[in-house]
C-alpha cells in the first residue's frame, strides 16, 4: 500500500512548481515562482540550497552539463547557479506576449530533449485566453513561434514513455480539461487534439503532471489535496492524498525513480487547517517513473 505523504521540506513556497529529479546530482530541484528562486534538495543528506534569479522562474529543464534552461517572464533563459546564491542568467530567446504582465508557467522537455512551455496572464482571475504554447529546440532558434493558443493557464505537460503522445491541461476553473495529442517525434509537432480527461468530473483543478513507466498520467488536483493517476485510456486508477489543499506539480525521483515528489502553494490567510502549505512532499506510489530527458539531447 502507498505510504502517507512525507514532508521533505517545510519550504513555505508561495508557488512551488516544476520539480525535476536530477539523476546526475541525485537531487530534486524546483522553483518558487513569485520569489524568483531555484531550490535543490540533496537525497544523500537531505540538505537544501537555493538561488535567486532576476525574473520569476516558472519551469526548468536540466542540460547534461548540469546547467538549466528555464521559462521565466521575458523568454527562455540559460541559468547557472553561482556560489553567491545568485542564478546567472542569459536569455536564449525572447517571447512576444499577447499582453503585458504575462509569464511562462508549466514546462518540460519531450523525450527528444525539446523544451515545451506555456504562457499565462499573471492575473489568473481575469480568465483571459491569451496564453500560448511554445517549443524551444536550442541553438540557432531566434524566435518562439506559437504552436497552440487560446489558453488561459496552460499546465500538465507530459509525454508518454514512447514520446508519441503529448498531454496538456488548462487549470483555469472555467476550463479544467486535460487533452491528449498525437506527437510526431521527428518534427516535434502535436496533432489530433482530443479530450483526455474532463477534470470537472473529479476533485481538484488539473495542475502539473508526470508520466510513469506504465504510461499512466499523474496530475495534481489543485484545491483538492489529491494526486490522481489516470491510465492511458483516461480511466481514474487511484488518488493519493497530500496534507495541503494546493499541490502544484509532481515528479518521479529517488535512486530508483520510485518516489513521487510534490510541490505546493502557500496561499495567504488562515492556514490552521494546512500549516504545511508551500511544502515539498514525497510519496511511495508503488510504481516507477521515467527519467527526464536532458534539454538538447
Amino acid at each position: 500500500m502507498p505510504m502517507q505523504a512525507e514532508l521533505i521540506l517545510d519550504a513555505r513556497n508561495s508557488v512551488g512548481e516544476s520539480p525535476v529529479w536530477s539523476p546526475r546530482d541525485q537531487a530534486l530541484y524546483w522553483a518558487d515562482i513569485p520569489n524568483k528562486r531555484l531550490y535543490r534538495w540533496n537525497l544523500a543528506d537531505a540538505t537544501t540550497q537555493s538561488w535567486e534569479a532576476d525574473e520569476m522562474l516558472a519551469c526548468i529543464a536540466q542540460r547534461a552539463d548540469g546547467s538549466w534552461v528555464a521559462g521565466m517572464e521575458s523568454g527562455i533563459f540559460q541559468l547557472s547557479a553561482d556560489d553567491d546564491g545568485r542564478l546567472r542568467g542569459e536569455r536564449l530567446v525572447g517571447v512576444s506576449h499577447a499582453r503585458d504582465n504575462m509569464r511562462f508557467n508549466d514546462g518540460r522537455c519531450d523525450r527528444q530533449g525539446r523544451f515545451w512551455t506555456g504562457t499565462m496572464l499573471m492575473d489568473m482571475a481575469a480568465g483571459a485566453r491569451v496564453g500560448a504554447l511554445y517549443r524551444y529546440d536550442g541553438a540557432g532558434q531566434s524566435t518562439l513561434p506559437v504552436l497552440l493558443d487560446d489558453l488561459i493557464v496552460p499546465n500538465g505537460l507530459g509525454f508518454s514513455p514512447d514520446g508519441r503522445t503529448m498531454y496538456l491541461s488548462d487549470s483555469h476553473p472555467s476550463v479544467q480539461a486535460i487533452w491528449a495529442f498525437d506527437y510526431d517525434i521527428d518534427s516535434g509537432t502535436p496533432h489530433n487534439r482530443r479530450l483526455f480527461v474532463d477534470m470537472n468530473d473529479y476533485p481538484g483543478r488539473p495542475d502539473g503532471a508526470a508520466v510513469d513507466a506504465d504510461g499512466c498520467y499523474w496530475i495534481c488536483g489543485n484545491d483538492a489535496g489529491l494526486i490522481h493517476r489516470f491510465t492511458p485510456a483516461g480511466r481514474l486508477d487511484r488518488s493519493l492524498e497530500v496534507p495541503v489543499k494546493k499541490p502544484t506539480m509532481c515528479a518521479f525521483g529517488g535512486a530508483n525513480l520510485d518516489t513521487l515528489f510534490v510541490t505546493s502553494i502557500r496561499p495567504g490567510g488562515d492556514l490552521d487547517d494546512q500549516p504545511l502549505a508551500g511544502g515539498v512532499f514525497a510519496l511511495q506510489p508503488g510504481v516507477r517513473g521515467l527519467a527526464e530527458t536532458p534539454f538538447g539531447t
